[in-house]
C-alpha cells in the first residue's frame, strides 16, 4: 500500500507503482500523483485510462495536473491519469490478452494481467480514499454527451453527482467485475464520467470534465477557487436509458445531435440502402434526451444507433 500518511501536509508527491514488464523486459510503471492539503478533509481519487483507447479522461487529468488545479486546501487528491498503460500503447480498449480491465476487479495477486492490475488498485489505492471519479468515453464511433453515471438509490452518489453538475446524471446499476462495483462493496462510492468517443479528443467533454472536478472539489470543501466554471447546461437526472437499434443494415444518417431533447414520434434518423431503393425512418418511442450517438455511417442490423435517456427526475 502506498504510504500517504508520511507525505507532509500541503505537499505533493509522485509515486510510480511497478506493474509488470513488457516482453522486451521494459518495466511498466503506473504514475500516481498525490496532493495533500494543509488541513484534514476527504480523499478523492481520480482515475482515467482504464480502457487504453479512451483518451478524453486522460486529457482531463493531464490538464488538471498541468494547470495545478488539484492542490487541495483540505483533504487529499490522488490522481492516476493512465491506469491501462498496455492498452494505451496499443491504442486498444483491452489488455494484451484481450481482457477488459474494467471486468477484472477486485482482482488477485496472481492470474491474468487484468486481475493483477486490479489487485494493485484495490490493495494499494482504494483503502486510502473516501470516493472517486473514474473517467471514460463511449466506444468506437460511439459518442457520449458529457454525463455522470451512478446509482440513484444511493444518496451519497447523488450528492456527489450533483456537486459535479454534469449536463446529465444517469441511473446506472453496478456491473460485475467493474472498478465501481468493487469499490462500492468497500463503501467507497465511485462516479463514472462519460464523455466523447474512444480514440478521439472531444473538447466539450474535456472542458466539462475539468469543470466538474473543480465543482466537486469545491462542493466537498477541499478548495476555494477564485473563479469556478458555472455549468454550461442545467443538470438533468434521467432514471432510464435505452438504445435504439438498427432494424436493417444500410447507411445511417442522424437527424439529431447528441445532447438534443426529442419528442415522442420525432424523426431521429434514416437508414438507406446504397442504391436509393430503400429508406427506413427511425422515430423516438418516447420523449427524452440523446445521451449517446453512433457516428458510424455504415451499420448492420442490430447496431446501436441512438442512446435515449428519459424519465426525468426532479431533485
Amino acid at each position: 500500500m502506498i504510504d500517504i500518511d508520511n507525505i507532509p501536509p500541503g505537499e505533493f508527491k509522485r509515486i510510480d507503482i511497478e506493474i509488470e514488464r513488457l516482453p522486451s523486459h521494459t518495466l511498466i510503471d503506473m504514475p500516481v500523483f498525490i496532493y495533500k492539503g494543509k488541513s484534514q478533509g476527504p480523499t478523492l481519487l481520480l482515475t482515467a485510462g482504464i480502457h487504453g483507447d479512451e483518451i478524453n479522461g486522460i486529457a482531463i487529468l493531464r490538464r488538471l495536473i498541468a494547470q495545478k488545479l488539484l492542490h487541495p486546501e483540505a483533504g487529499t487528491v490522488i490522481a492516476i491519469p493512465l491506469v491501462n498503460i498496455y492498452g494505451f500503447l496499443q491504442g486498444s480498449r483491452t489488455l494484451p490478452d484481450g481482457k477488459d480491465l474494467n471486468r477484472s476487479f477486485p482482482g488477485a495477486p496472481t492470474g491474468s494481467l487484468g486481475r493483477r492490475i486490479a489487485h494493485i488498485i484495490m490493495s494499494q489505492i482504494v483503502p486510502h480514499i473516501d470516493f472517486g471519479v473514474d473517467f471514460h468515453t463511449g466506444g468506437k464511433a460511439l459518442s457520449n454527451f458529457p454525463q455522470v453515471r451512478c446509482v440513484l438509490d444511493e444518496n451519497r452518489n447523488v450528492e456527489l453527482a450533483k456537486a459535479f453538475a454534469p449536463p446529465f446524471i444517469l441511473n446506472s446499476s453496478l456491473i460485475d467485475g467493474s472498478f465501481r462495483k468493487a469499490a462500492a462493496k468497500l463503501g467507497k462510492p465511485i462516479l463514472v464520467y462519460e464523455g466523447g468517443e474512444s480514440s478521439r479528443i472531444d473538447k466539450l467533454s474535456i472542458e466539462e470534465g475539468i469543470a466538474g472536478v473543480m465543482r466537486l472539489m469545491q462542493g466537498l470543501g477541499m478548495v476555494k477557487y477564485d473563479t469556478l466554471p458555472p455549468p454550461v447546461y442545467p443538470t438533468k437526472v434521467l432514471q432510464k436509458t435505452s438504445w435504439l437499434r438498427a432494424r436493417s443494415a444500410g447507411i445511417f444518417q442522424s437527424l439529431v445531435d447528441y445532447g438534443d431533447y426529442v419528442k415522442k414520434g420525432q424523426r431521429l434518423a434514416e437508414i438507406t440502402d446504397p442504391y436509393g431503393s430503400k429508406r427506413i425512418v427511425v422515430k423516438a418511442p418516447h420523449e427524452g434526451y440523446v445521451v449517446g450517438l453512433n457516428n458510424n455511417p455504415v451499420v448492420n442490423a442490430g447496431d446501436a444507433l441512438i442512446h435515449l435517456g428519459y424519465d426525468l427526475l426532479l431533485l
